[in-house]
């Protein structure tokens, strides 16, 4: 295996190692060259719509959490860059773009063409995947007028943003009456985190105050006028600033944001574990089970598993410790795109889908619109066979700036991580069981600073010398 190679990860099942490694290989099916339509790795990371190649905010800000592992074969930020290349006077960056002529694409749904704001979330991560201050330095500009556009154009006089619902991707989501989504204001919050912290990483005192103030500020309005204390959870508005009555899986948002208290968070986990709201067969689906709207066959955004926002839920239990629930609820995820790629019946054809019905192991669909879901939907799949899988399943946490390594899992079992490259390192992190006991063998190029946790067993942190080494964990 030479450097460029992809990591090769480990795990006693090995069905979820065989989609790991057939979702890199599908990748290449996805880099497309937009002048010509064929593949060309290096190309953009598109998909087909309407007959027109397009580069999606959304996708390109959520497949860069997976493609940083890709060991520099496929370049997490391209999409990004290309987003950031079309920025226009007034800080307006757009939610989808004709990849061609590169022109922004409106839709009557949503005419300002506004998405998610979550670079800087993006940029977070990537800092702490590569180490590279440098671009922090250059990108910062582009969010903060980027920032503006959204801060002059759709906050209300209640501090709260007006955008439609769609914005979210969320098309046929029973949200009508939305004013105040709840997603949107949500990744307000977490752009405004994590603005406040690449602020930090600059050392620029007032771009950090100045982030952290308007983030708490959203966190306040947030908690007090879209939270209901008998639902347990976070609604829409309306117009009035009433609460709508539905159960989306953008209440799910505020946990990514870090907004509600303990009490709160506690009771939005119990939705996820919950079979009558959002503890469905297959978790999480887009709508709770509860409401007269949901569909067992997904029916677009009335019940659908969408890998990208089950990746953002999971991604908020971690905020709140809730490593083991992430992890479960990964797997489940996991075992149903596996189901859908290797069918049992022999004349079913199977693939990984833009998204899966709640309540079987099956695709969903969307009555309505024929193409859906998408086949081979890497964008999606991919934070939950590649990103989920590193950082969840397997439980690794890596950050470059701070040369550290954290494993967290709530028992050992024979798994680990091979040969992954972080920038100009190569590390390998594995667990078997020896005569000896359980034993974790690394090898590295470069010292770094090891943290192992097995829930409610053992938590120590070791510095790792370049070099091979291992651990008796029993010694610990």
């Amino acid at each position: 295996m030479n450097k460029h190679d992809f990591p090769k990860i480990h795990f006693y099942d090995q069905d979820f190692v065989d989609v790991y490694n057939k979702s890199w290989n599908m990748l290449f099916d996805c880099w497309v060259n937009p002048e010509t339509g064929e593949k060309a790795q290096d190309g953009y990371f598109l998909y087909s719509e309407s007959d027109r190649l397009v580069i999606d905010q959304f996708e390109s800000i959520f497949s860069s959490f997976f493609l940083v592992y890709s060991n520099r074969n496929f370049d997490a930020t391209k999409n990004i860059d290309y987003l950031y290349a079309r920025q226009e006077e007034n800080g307006a960056i757009r939610w989808k773009y004709d990849a061609k002529t590169n022109e922004p694409i409106f839709f009557q749904e949503n005419p300002d063409g506004i998405g998610l704001p979550l670079f800087a979330w993006a940029e977070f991560n990537l800092y702490h995947k590569t180490g590279n201050k440098k671009r922090i330095k250059e990108v910062v500009p582009i969010l903060q007028k980027h920032m503006e556009w959204i801060e002059a154009n759709f906050k209300q006089e209640n501090g709260l943003y007006s955008v439609p619902h769609c914005a979210s991707t969320m098309m046929n989501s029973p949200r009508d009456g939305t004013f105040y989504p709840v997603d949107f204001n949500a990744a307000m919050a977490i752009n405004a985190s994590h603005m406040s912290a690449l602020g930090d990483i600059l050392n620029d005192k007032d771009l950090s105050f100045q982030y952290r103030r308007l983030y708490f500020s959203i966190k306040t309005r947030v908690n007090s006028m879209m939270w209901d204390g008998e639902t347990g959870f976070y609604h829409d508005l309306d117009k009035d600033g009433k609460r709508l009555s539905e159960k989306t899986i953008a209440g799910f948002w505020p946990l990514l944001a870090e907004i509600p208290s303990a009490d709160k968070s506690e009771q939005l986990v119990a939705h996820l574990i919950n079979p009558n709201t959002f503890g469905t067969y297959h978790p999480f689906p887009t709508l709770s089970a509860d409401s007269p709207h949901f569909d067992k066959r997904g029916e677009g955004f009335c019940g659908s598993v969408f890998p990208a926002l089950n990746f953002m839920v999971i991604k908020g239990l971690e905020k709140y410790q809730q490593y083991e629930l992430a992890r479960e609820c990964s797997l489940r995820h996991l075992f149903s795109v596996f189901e859908c790629l290797v069918p049992k019946e022999e004349d079913k054809k199977g693939d990984i889908y833009e998204a899966y019905s709640p309540c079987d192991e099956e695709k969903a669909v969307w009555t309505a619109v024929p193409q859906f879901p998408r086949s081979h939907f890497i964008a999606g799949v991919g934070l939950s066979t590649i990103a989920l899988m590193i950082e969840n399943v397997i439980g690794l946490s890596i950050s470059l700036p701070r040369k550290t390594v954290d494993w967290i899992i709530p028992d050992l079992g024979a798994m680990g991580i091979e040969r992954l490259s972080l920038k100009r390192n190569l590390i390998t992190i594995l667990s078997n069981k020896s005569d000896r006991g359980w034993e974790i063998q690394m090898e590295s190029e470069k010292l770094y600073y090891f943290t192992i946790n097995i829930l409610g067993q053992t938590k120590k942190t070791l510095p790792i010398p370049s070099g091979k080494c291992s651990m008796l964990i029993d010694k610990l």
